[in-house]
């Protein structure tokens, strides 16, 4: 099925380009010529792990995950949850949950399980304590009420912390089985990427890794409508 789906998206995008740009089509056809098969991913690159990212392949249609990168702070035998870096929403911290006051960034959504719940990535390690190490430099969680006095005082940077509604989980085989359809690869990123809530994050991954997958980037969300 996804090699027919892969037949399916790319002829069409390949004939629009070649009559709308001469140059991203020579980009493309370069890329083609070395690795005829850009939908299949290796399987080097379908290894999840703690501290990994999921990035979605270019055509996935669920509505949550489409175009999407995801940070992996737990994965078990028994499951996977992570948070969605890319869905950043317009409703301010400091609006939508209590004792924030003046803390005017953006929440992000971290996906579609427990939408009601508040989670966190931080840098500021034991000074939260609880907190969870995922990579060097980046913590998940720990008590809520050190966090909400360390910006109280003002002495955590806007890029120090990170606020998300729900998060993203999978339950015991489901993500292999998903990594097995070629709906997802795996990365890893620098932790000034995770902590980055602004511009097109899916996209600037893709085109900073040095494989056959950055030519993802370049494909529009909607082939027949480019």
């Amino acid at each position: 099925m996804e090699m027919n789906r892969a037949i399916y998206y790319f002829p069409r995008f390949f004939l629009i380009l070649t009559s709308k740009d001469v140059n991203l089509y020579l980009y493309f056809y370069r890329y083609m010529g070395h690795y005829p098969d850009i939908f299949s991913i290796n399987p080097e690159d379908k290894i999840p792990g703690k501290g990994r990212v999921l990035i979605s392949e270019p055509f996935l249609t669920d509505r949550f995950f489409n175009r999407t990168i995801v940070f992996i702070t737990e994965h078990t035998a028994e499951g996977t949850v992570g948070f969605i870096l890319n869905r950043v929403i317009d409703l301010m911290v400091s609006s939508a949950v209590e004792g924030f006051d003046g803390w005017d960034e953006h929440l992000s959504v971290g996906g579609p399980v427990a939408p009601d719940t508040l989670h966190y990535l931080h840098t500021l390690g034991s000074k939260v304590p609880g907190s969870v190490p995922v990579i060097p430099g980046i913590w998940w969680g720990g008590e809520i009420d050190a966090l909400r006095n360390l910006i109280a005082t003002g002495t955590v940077g806007r890029d120090q912390v990170r606020f998300f509604l729900g998060y993203s989980g999978w339950e015991k085989g489901q993500l292999k089985r998903e990594l097995g359809e070629n709906s997802w690869m795996t990365a890893k990123v620098p932790g000034e990427v995770i902590m980055k809530s602004r511009g097109n994050v899916w996209r600037d991954v893709l085109r900073s890794l040095n494989n056959k997958y950055r030519i993802w980037a370049e494909f529009p969300e909607s082939p027949e409508m480019n």
